[in-house]
């Protein structure tokens, strides 16, 4: 392409935008950012671009004369009319992520990619995988949704790349071939963004359409489903919580085994780890560790990385996280439990529960969610914006489990939730922070969101 006349468009300023726009500006395209928040934030970042050449647009975004692709970003919905206008003009729209896979190295030296993906669990499954990675000795990094934007850590020397990719990521990308692709689970979540369910999943499913092997949950319907169309295609290897089958991995009494990635599936199996190597440990979180495993197999990790790498993995904050114990009360921090899905895997981890939830639901339904987890609630407290729509749940689901609404939109709403939990609470019991919902009504993040309840849960210990 001719970097004089022809503009490669870069929609965003955020942190994929600007890691888009050096890389173009570094392969010699001529790069324009479009950005509509004129802020402090994004002056400062465009100074930076603008160092390397790259000039940045503030405003309402138009699509420039002589643009021959649109770089955007995952949180632009499709039918933003700078998005609109570029389909309708055939220029071509794709993401940091596929732009990522196109300016790796041509020599052959390209480091191969493991791809995961998922409603929930993604974060903590890449980053168990990436130290099972490093564990057995590679170069190996997160990037993608966590970490690293993928568009840098392409141009630096790494033996394996472990990539998380969420479903905006993945609308947006189209040629993506990684070693081996994973979807740990789907559940109602994006549909504001996507439109329906079967669009979001959809979209999740694209990580599987040029993996040289396909991996999936085969406990979660949605996941299983996905990886049907691939039964007679590339390499098929599914993960369980139950025994496994030939070609799957899974949990023999406490061990993981792995019955797929072994010269003879039929007649025997590896172990791999323990359970008391998965930390922190629920359900949900042994799944994660068994995607994990599969994809870093399928990369040819020895056993013995793998129960090193869980072993040495430090859990991210604000996921089932244990803040402190008061009055024989466990007080655990799930904060980025933010849909119903999330949350449930986290209420099926304790059996007698004060469940705090609420938050903004973003469309999703929690009848499922609160019937499920009934049996298992003593108490639940609501706050934000949708605690109304919980609280009805309740009332139809969970008629005897007693109900406090916490009013409010202050961060300091947090104290009164966290005191009104501790009064539902019986010795034995686990109060859980798992909103089911994302915090911006009342939060900067749902970190912000977890932090608020455990400095609300030491002051309650030390008062």
């Amino acid at each position: 392409m001719d970097a004089q006349t022809v503009s490669v468009v870069v929609a965003g300023l955020g942190v994929s935008g600007t890691a888009a726009a050096r890389g173009l500006a570094g392969s010699g395209e001529r790069v324009i950012v479009l950005e509509a928040i004129d802020g402090e934030r994004q002056r400062a970042a465009a100074a930076e671009l603008a160092a390397s050449g790259i000039e940045v647009r503030f405003g309402e975004p138009v699509l420039p004369e002589g643009t021959s692709l649109v770089i955007t970003s995952p949180g632009w919905r499709p039918d933003h009319p700078l998005l609109v206008a570029a389909a309708e003009a055939g220029i071509a729209v794709i993401g940091e992520v596929e732009l990522a896979w196109h300016l790796r190295a041509s020599d052959g030296s390209a480091a191969p990619w493991l791809t995961l993906t998922g409603t929930n669990g993604k974060t903590t499954a890449v980053r168990m995988l990436t130290s099972i990675l490093s564990a057995a000795g590679n170069r190996a990094l997160a990037a993608g949704n966590v970490g690293l934007p993928i568009v840098e850590a392409v141009r630096e020397p790494y033996d394996v790349l472990a990539v998380e990719l969420s479903s905006f990521q993945l609308h947006w990308s189209s040629s993506l071939e990684p070693m081996a692709a994973a979807v740990l689970n789907v559940a109602p979540d994006h549909i504001d963004w996507h439109g329906s369910l079967e669009e979001y999943a959809a979209a999740k499913a694209r990580i599987f359409e040029n993996a040289g092997i396909v991996i999936y949950n085969a406990d979660d319907e949605w996941s299983a489903r996905l990886a049907a169309p691939y039964e007679r295609g590339p390499r098929r290897v599914s993960f369980t919580l139950g025994v496994p089958r030939p070609g799957q991995l899974g949990v023999v009494e406490d061990l993981l085994v792995d019955r797929a990635f072994v010269a003879d599936p039929v007649n025997e199996g590896e172990e791999l780890a323990s359970l008391a190597d998965v930390r922190p440990f629920a359900p949900h979180n042994v799944a994660n560790a068994l995607a994990a495993a599969a994809l870093a197999r399928a990369y040819g990790v020895p056993a013995e990385a793998v129960r090193r790498g869980l072993a040495d993995f430090v859990p991210d904050p604000h996921r089932i996280a244990h803040v402190a114990r008061a009055g024989d009360v466990d007080y655990v921090d799930d904060s980025k439990a933010t849909n119903p899905h999330a949350a449930a895997a986290s209420l099926a981890a304790y059996p007698s529960i004060v469940w705090i939830a609420g938050g903004q639901l973003k469309g999703a339904d929690v009848d499922d969610l609160v019937r499920r987890a009934a049996p298992r609630l003593k108490g639940a407290v609501l706050l934000g914006a949708d605690r109304e729509r919980i609280r009805e749940a309740l009332a139809r689901h969970a008629v005897d489990v007693p109900v406090v609404e916490v009013p409010g939109q202050d961060t300091g709403v947090m104290d009164r939730v966290v005191t009104e939990a501790a009064r539902l609470a019986s010795p034995g019991d686990t109060v859980l922070l798992a909103p089911a919902g994302a915090s911006l009504d009342m939060f900067a993040s749902y970190g912000a969101r977890g932090e608020a309840f455990a400095r609300a849960v030491h002051r309650l210990a030390e008062g």
